[in-house]
């Protein structure tokens, strides 16, 4: 049987407790206290492992961020692309085009009259009005407007109905007091469907000659 009693080891563990705490009492808390001592060690541990492979994931994030907040993630920087209006973005490309090709004469270089056709197409696209009729196999739209859009609509519409001839189209126009009339004819029934869904719009934009216009305005070749 033990010497010492359990009353007696009791009393001198609850002594020893007793003497810890008071002891860690003594120390100061926050970053100089104990758990601010045994923070710093961790810290002092892991900067000699972040010098290699084993750096923290905390260090490699920090890093990042100071490289991203001085614009060098991996030396890749975003450049905006929109020209943020597309007459802008149009004559933007055109004057570049001009540019790049040594050929260009600039004393026959006209890039006001393409803004001005560029109003001429905004005008037309946005505030133009169209009403449509059909009538047997045509394809009849009244097209009006007031002010400038009146102006834009008789200069555009009828010079469109020659590239629609050229490429086949049965297109011919009229004149308006307030704007023109289109006459579209179709060749059979199935034509006549597609010319009613494509309306106004969609038959303004048939043919590509529209970009290649632009190019030949600015350079003074072509009066729309």
């Amino acid at each position: 049987m033990s010497k010492f009693p359990w009353k007696t080891t009791l009393a001198g563990a609850a002594i020893l407790a007793g003497t810890i705490y008071a002891f860690a009492a003594q120390l100061p808390s926050g970053p100089n206290g104990l758990m601010g001592m045994h923070a710093q060690m961790m810290q002092g541990t892991q900067g000699h492992a972040g010098m290699g492979q084993g750096a923290p994931v905390g260090m490699h994030d920090g890093i990042s961020q100071h490289g991203a907040m001085n614009g060098q993630t991996f030396g890749i920087q975003a450049v905006p692309t929109m020209p943020g209006q597309d007459a802008f973005g149009t004559i933007q490309e055109i004057v570049q085009i001009l540019e790049a090709d040594p050929a260009t004469d600039w004393s026959k270089v006209n890039i006001a009259a393409l803004r001005e056709h560029l109003i001429d197409m905004n005008e037309v696209t946005l505030h133009a009005a169209a009403k449509v009729r059909v009538t047997g196999n045509s394809l009849a739209i009244d097209i009006t407007g007031e002010g400038r859009t009146l102006a834009a609509i008789k200069r555009m519409v009828p010079a469109h109905v020659h590239e629609l001839q050229s490429i086949g189209w049965n297109a011919r126009t009229e004149d308006l007091p307030n704007g023109v009339t289109i006459t579209v004819t179709a060749v059979d029934g199935r034509q006549l469907v597609k010319l009613r869904a494509l309306g106004f719009m969609g038959i303004m934009v048939q043919g590509g000659h529209h970009q290649p216009h632009h190019l030949m305005m600015a350079k003074g070749e072509f009066q729309h």
